[in-house]
């Protein structure tokens, strides 16, 4: 196992961070850097940016448009991305249903679905928790009947992320009660602006929508958009679930974070404080160590080895060390990162309070939101007894 990148490799990173850094507005950069609010208009703007070079759909092959990179590529440009201060790339559609697409679906549907995805004109939202059906996905009962040409779904999704900002939805139906749960489901597109579908936003401890309820009622989905086969849907959504999981791991953000976290202690002077720095060079062992784990798995899958199966690991991990810097970087900067007031938020304040600053006036609504992460894309715990299955055996 080489863990080093290659000439060729560091030629094409810095080929990408000159790119990324001279086409990444600043203001974006910003608020990236200092956890502002990102509006629609951002997230899909960088998006847009992306698209018109090729590279939004940077993990996809030359035959569906993308450029072919190989996993040391593509995790390069995530991480200068990352460093860089870019906005996430929304995953929803280039890295989760795109792949799904390409794997199952018709040639029709590539044509149709995949160039939309690929220039980040159309956002895509996720289709699969329930209200009864989260880490336990098999147990969903939103219901799709055929009906001639078309299906006729009725049900419940929540937890939708951004949901409200989509315009398709990749969507998990029950299809058939016969057999295991998991036999009788599939793989449906849906069209988010079709009559029946009601998107509610929730809104989280952070005072933010990120999440949503989506309703279904007898809404009218074309046949011919149904992925692979009736009743295979939980096989497509396994293959997507891996991407979701290894990408949930996030190890290029935690790295600017870090980065965060020590300007925060710096400027709130307790950089100097010897247990306060014990806590942040513990955190960045874990970093490097997530570095090391994601750096095995991209060596694997140079020398053909299937590495998807530490997926859970990957989650596992980097969702801990998410909520930890985060809590970090609370206790920096005290009380200054208590003030929470949304109202004030909305109206663009920032932290101009006596002693406050505006790297501290978003730490509360982060800390909130990362509670999340150790839950969603299927439990920790639930992910825990996987890998003690498949790994550990």
């Amino acid at each position: 196992m080489d863990l080093a990148f290659t000439p060729e490799e560091q030629a094409f990173r810095a080929d990408v961070r000159e790119w990324v850094r001279s086409h990444l507005p600043p203001e974006l950069a910003h608020k990236v850097h200092n956890a502002l609010r990102l509006t629609r208009d951002d997230m899909q703007g960088w998006a847009k940016i992306l698209g018109k070079k090729g590279w939004l759909a940077y993990g996809w092959p030359k035959q569906f448009g993308g450029p072919g990179w190989n996993a040391v590529q593509k995790h390069l440009f995530e991480e200068e991305c990352a460093l860089a201060g870019a906005p996430r790339i929304i995953p929803f559609g280039p890295v989760m249903v795109a792949p799904v697409i390409m794997a199952f679906g018709s040639p029709e549907q590539q044509k149709r679905f995949l160039p939309g995805i690929a220039s980040g004109e159309v956002w895509w939202s996720q289709g699969y928790s329930e209200p009864g059906a989260g880490s336990d996905l098999a147990s969903l009962k939103t219901r799709a009947e055929r009906v001639g040409d078309k299906y006729i779904v009725n049900g419940q999704k929540t937890w939708t992320t951004l949901g409200q900002y989509g315009d398709w939805m990749f969507n998990l139906v029950r299809t058939s009660t016969e057999g295991k749960p998991q036999t009788g489901i599939s793989f449906l597109l849906l069209d988010m602006k079709s009559p029946g579908v009601t998107v509610r936003p929730i809104k989280l401890l952070d005072g933010e929508c990120e999440v949503n309820e989506v309703f279904f009622d007898n809404v009218e989905v074309p046949a011919d958009q149904l992925i692979g086969e009736e009743n295979k849907g939980w096989t497509y959504a396994k293959h997507l679930l891996s991407h979701e999981r290894t990408n949930i791991a996030d190890v290029n953000r935690s790295k600017r974070e870090l980065e965060r976290l020590k300007r925060i202690a710096k400027a709130e002077g307790v950089w100097d404080d010897l247990r306060f720095r014990d806590q942040i060079a513990l955190l960045e062992v874990d970093i490097v160590a997530l570095e090391m784990l994601v750096l095995r798995v991209l060596s694997a899958e140079k020398s053909g080895k299937n590495s998807l199966d530490i997926a859970g690991l990957l989650k596992i991990k980097g969702s801990e060390i998410q909520q930890r810097y985060s809590e970090l970087m609370m206790l920096a900067a005290g009380p200054f990162s208590l003030p929470f007031i949304e109202e004030a938020m909305e109206a663009g304040w920032q932290g101009d309070f006596p002693g406050g600053a505006v790297a501290n006036a978003p730490l509360a609504s982060s800390y909130f939101n990362l509670r999340k992460t150790t839950i969603y894309g299927g439990s920790n715990e639930v992910q825990r007894n996987i890998v003690a299955q498949t790994v550990l055996g």
